[in-house]
């Protein structure tokens, strides 16, 4: 199975987005310059790992590049947890 970037794009944005501040126009195009950069990076490595493991580890990482609002999980979600386990 061939790993393509599309299908983890997001669908085009709002017109109401593009109406953005000029001074953070910039910044916010570096932003997406850099995230689909990074993207193609990771769908390139999908296409060349020869482990199942690894593609799946790469689309999902492709995919968290597109979707920086997707929830993910912090420290704080488990204030408990030490790594390895209590000693």
């Amino acid at each position: 199975m061939t790993f393509t970037p599309r299908a983890f794009q997001k669908p085009a944005p709002r017109i109401e987005q593009a109406d953005v501040p000029l001074a953070t126009l910039p910044q916010q195009v570096a932003a997406i310059v850099t995230g689909q950069r990074n993207a193609q990076l990771l769908a390139e490595a999908a296409d060349r790992t020869k482990s199942p493991s690894d593609r799946l580890a790469y689309q999902l990482d492709a995919w968290l590049v597109r979707h920086p609002e997707a929830p993910v999980s912090t420290i704080d979600d488990y204030p408990n947890w030490t790594p390895g386990g209590s000693k």
